[in-house]
């Protein structure tokens, strides 16, 4: 026999054994690499994940599929927007697509949101399973992050690839980049050439190869392709009405060199395309000295600000002050223009032979050295990391209404990316991380603390450009971290003060509002109250939650419709193809485990495991993708819903929020009194618990909510805790707990924490059984409407009509008030049953059959025990029918319980005139010998 480890030995033996650290609390656990210190406010406090190892079960099969596009995917494709922004090379990978490329919804305006879960993911990846493949990928990840931050800090650099010839220069979709001529490069020429090659990677229309102009009045250029596709040059002083233009026949092809060049001599212009005239024009009367000095003088950028830079590479780029013949460009197609007749430009030549540096040098002989820049400049702070431009956030500081195609939701972006540095730092200690983590807020502070506070307000107040996430969060977990006053006054300049003034006085201001903009708003206010103490930030959070649990919330534990709320009660009448969006779920989940921190109430997490038993596990389906999530955007409650688990364009918010929901579902089955006197067990779910604080282990073991119950087995050493056993809000009678097989004394209360406290020894063993009735949760606006439970498991209907399906459900009830004997099991198949030839199965199974959570409850006539009395069950105004006040007493302890009620009621109702006395002995003797289950 083995003996007992010590508690010095099993901390020793769990800091070996657990590969991966995690986040942590002072106090909580196993030293992890970085450890967030416990706020003194908290009563109660998690454990890290790498101290709770998950069993076999429906949350590992769930975390397995997900582990598969954690292993799979190429994180190269999400730097893709990150290193183009930066003008460094994305090595031939392939933007994500969908949010996260620039052809996507809103021309891909989130770009780096996703970065930022899928760091998130593999760090609590990397905690929960200890697999090194996960924290190599964060490691290179952070490693491109900090490459890309330092290109950002300063002037672009040449990307040299190989050109026509020899080097040539490719500006990357995304990276902003433009060649500046300087002025006079045109020489006033009254004849010129201007000649080029260049490989598009990018079918945009009106990206120009070279701009030459003031403005948009008087200008000449050369466009790639024209609202026609085909390649366009022309020239005006009265802008776009007055052009005098040469058109092209084809369109280029993509990532093929192609030489263009253009004439203008003697009022004739020609186009070249690959050495062959494709147009002429002899009645050009403009020419560059009608033009005069021009002001820019642009490879790639357009003076017009809503036409595209160019993306794609420049070889030679040259400009004569004369008309080449036909034979002269022809002759440019198979060498350099030195090795040629026509020689080099004798105004302009660059060859883009540089390989390093931010210049081009001219080779014309007039010195006239060309500069890589950026359309938008540079960051106002060298902390500045993001997939785009700095001019998303400067344009949210004078916008004054919403709109995604232009600004969308820039500090949600950057939380994403936030957040996901600070859980690559905090998983596996990388410092890099955290100094991109801290740079970030710094330059976010450096932008937001120079702003008026009403520009603040204003901001905030944008319905989605203005979204920030849980931002606040994460800004307070890295001043936890840094102990920087500038973060802690950044934290406080996203307050949104009509929003948390209102739910802090109690006021509902919710119906119209964005839900997922606003919940993780309260999270970010509660870490505030941490940080702060300030009692506002706390009672605005609770008071939240209470607005939106129960009466905004759905039976499988979600929220919002159409990503909005309605008001308050609304739920029959809010049902559709777009309700519950999965990012809501996610971030309820977040604030209902930080209220209980602070107040130790389990009507959290009864929520929690609505939430996460139902909507959460449903929103994955049960299939692994190296490509894809499979992770469900909004859950249609509308009958008949099929689930889409590829939703919109791809890489969405709600990906990438299940993405993170599937690698951390053991974070909140276990935690521990602040001072390590209890033991919380919130969830019945296989784990096993490392608590090297006690020096012991908790191993718990069970099927549920297949199984109803679970044992509990401490391991380790001796230590004295409570442990404290939640008792489901739904548990109703039946609760007990054995401890070595002898029955624990009190009375458990559902919705609340059944004690047990002792000195614990090595094998101790805790069964818990709880007991699950099939019962109906009715909707707050129509009773009719219901969805059906055993246990914590929503059962959903799985039939293909898409009308509400009709059911009753008193036919069988057992004495107990059990609806489950109605139901019919399916053999081999725990929690499936049917109905009426209709298949009931667990919302948590991610399939793709079409699903009805609700469904009108029809009971048309009074049936006890499979014996239908021949009465039709009469309804009150209320819409209550006789058999629902009948069985609102159940549980009934013997058959003569149950009858004397229905005489009872009967009695009522009769004298009440909405029975009859003969329907009345119809149904008392229809109770009386009728048989019944006694159920759970």
């Amino acid at each position: 026999m083995t003996p007992p480890l010590s508690r010095r030995s099993l901390l020793r033996s769990a800091l070996l054994a657990t590969a991966a650290p995690s986040v942590a609390y002072a106090g909580s656990g196993p030293a992890a690499s970085a450890v967030l210190p416990t706020p003194p406010s908290w009563a109660v406090r998690p454990f890290a994940l790498s101290e709770v190892a998950l069993g076999e079960g429906v949350f590992a099969a769930k975390r397995a599929l997900m582990l598969d596009h954690a292993r799979g995917y190429d994180v190269d494709r999400l730097l893709q927007v990150f290193r183009a922004n930066a003008g460094l090379s994305t090595r031939g990978a392939v933007a994500p697509g969908g949010w996260e490329g620039l052809d996507g919804e809103a021309n891909g305006n989130l770009r780096g949101h996703y970065t930022g879960h899928f760091l998130t993911m593999l760090a609590q990846a990397y905690a929960g399973t200890g697999d090194r493949a996960h924290a190599e990928k964060i490691g290179s990840m952070v490693t491109a992050l900090t490459e890309v931050r330092e290109a950002l800090r300063h002037e672009p650099r040449v990307l040299g690839v190989a050109g026509r010839f020899g080097t040539a220069a490719e500006h990357v979709r995304g990276s902003h980049q433009y060649v500046d001529l300087p002025a006079g490069v045109l020489g006033g020429a009254y004849a010129i050439t201007l000649s080029a090659w260049v490989r598009p990677a990018h079918d945009a229309t009106w990206g120009r190869v070279f701009d030459f102009g003031d403005d948009t009045t008087r200008y000449l250029y050369l466009t790639a392709r024209n609202a026609d596709g085909v390649p366009r040059f022309a020239v005006t002083t009265a802008g776009p009405g007055g052009e005098q233009g040469l058109d092209g026949t084809a369109a280029l092809p993509l990532d093929e060199w192609s030489h263009l060049a253009v004439t203008i001599a003697d009022g004739t212009g020609t186009l070249y395309v690959d050495g062959t005239a494709v147009a002429r024009n002899p009645a050009m009367t403009l020419t560059p000295a009608a033009l005069g000095t021009l002001r820019n003088n642009w490879l790639g950028r357009s003076n017009f600000s809503s036409d595209p830079v160019f993306a794609g590479a420049f070889d030679e780029f040259n400009i004569w002050s004369r008309a080449l013949g036909a034979d002269e460009i022809a002759a440019l197609r198979g060498s350099r223009a030195a090795d040629t007749s026509a020689g080099r430009g004798d105004l302009a030549a660059y060859a883009f032979d540089e390989t390093a540096g931010s210049t081009f040098a001219d080779d014309s002989g007039r010195g006239l050295d060309a500069t890589l820049r950026r359309t938008w400049g540079g960051p106002s702070h060298p902390g500045f990391l993001a997939a785009y431009p700095e001019t998303q956030f400067i344009l949210l500081e004078s916008m004054t209404s919403g709109d995604y195609t232009k600004v969308w939701a820039p500090y949600y972006t950057a939380h994403k990316i936030l957040r996901g540095l600070l859980d690559a730092h905090l998983h596996t200690g990388d410092e890099r991380a955290l100094d991109l983590a801290s740079g970030m807020c710094d330059w976010m502070y450096s932008r937001l603390s120079r702003l008026p506070r009403a520009t603040l307000q204003r901001m905030w107040g944008i319905f989605s450009s203005g979204e920030f996430g849980g931002i606040v969060e994460a800004v307070c977990d890295l001043h936890a971290l840094t102990g920087k006053a500038e973060h802690l006054a950044l934290a406080r300049l996203f307050d949104l003060d009509r929003l948390i003034d209102a739910c802090a006085a109690g006021d509902d201001v919710l119906d119209g509002l964005h839900a997922n903009q606003h919940i993780p708003i309260f999270t970010g206010l509660l870490r505030l109250y941490d940080a702060t103490g300030e009692r506002r930030y706390l009672d605005a959070a609770t008071n939240f939650w209470d607005m939106v649990v129960p009466g905004r919330t759905y039976a499988i534990g979600g929220t919002s419709t159409g990503e909005f709320w309605k008001a308050h009660g609304v739920i029959a009448g809010t049902l559709g193809a777009t309700t519950a969006e999965t990012c809501c779920a996610y971030n309820m989940l977040k604030l209902s485990r930080m209220l209980f921190f602070h107040t130790r109430d389990a009507k959290y997490m009864d929520h929690y495991e609505r939430a996460l038993y139902n909507q959460v596990l449903g929103s994955k389906q049960d299939e692994g993708d190296a490509e894809r999530p499979l992770v469900t955007y909004f859950i249609g409650l509308e009958p008949g819903h099929v689930r889409d688990y590829t939703p919109k364009q791809g890489t969405t918010c709600c990906e990438g929020t299940g993405m993170e929901s599937a690698t951390k579902y053991q974070d909140s089955v276990y935690f521990t009194e602040a001072d390590g006197s209890a033991l919380y067990v919130n969830l019945y779910s296989p784990t096993t618990l490392t608590w090297a604080e006690k020096g012991v282990t908790v191993t718990q073991t069970t099927g549920y909510p297949r199984e109803r119950g679970s044992t509990l087995v401490v391991g380790g050493g001796r230590a004295a805790f409570e442990m404290r056993l939640r008792v489901p809000v739904w548990a109703g009678d039946g609760f007990r707990v054995t401890v070595n097989g002898r029955a624990v004394d009190g009375t458990p209360v559902p919705g609340s924490y059944f004690g047990v406290s002792r000195t614990w020894r090595p094998g101790d063993t805790v069964r818990v059984v709880v007991p699950f009735r099939l019962r109906v949760e009715k909707a707050l606006d129509d009773p009719s409407l219901q969805a059906l439970f055993h246990g914590p498991v929503n059962l959903v209907a799985r039939n293909t009509a898409t009308g509400l399906l009709p059911f009753g459900l008193y036919r069988d009830a057992a004495l107990s008030g059990d609806l489950l004997p109605t139901l019919t099991p399916v053999t081999g198949r725990p929690l499936h049953y049917t109905l009426d030839g209709t298949e009931f199965a667990p919302f948590s199974e991610g399939t793709e059959d079409p699903t009805h959570v609700y469904f009108r409850r029809v009971e048309p006539s009074v049936v006890f025990g499979g014996t239908d009395s021949g009465v039709a069950n009469p309804a009150g105004e209320d819409g209550t029918s006789l058999l629902d006040e009948i069985w609102a007493a159940a549980p009934f302890g013997t058959k003569g319980a149950l009858v004397r009620r229905v005489r009872e009621r009967v009695d009522a109702w009769v004298s009440a005139g909405l029975l009859s006395a003969g329907d009345g002995r119809k149904v008392v003797d229809t109770a009386r010998n009728a048989s019944y289950a006694r159920g759970a």
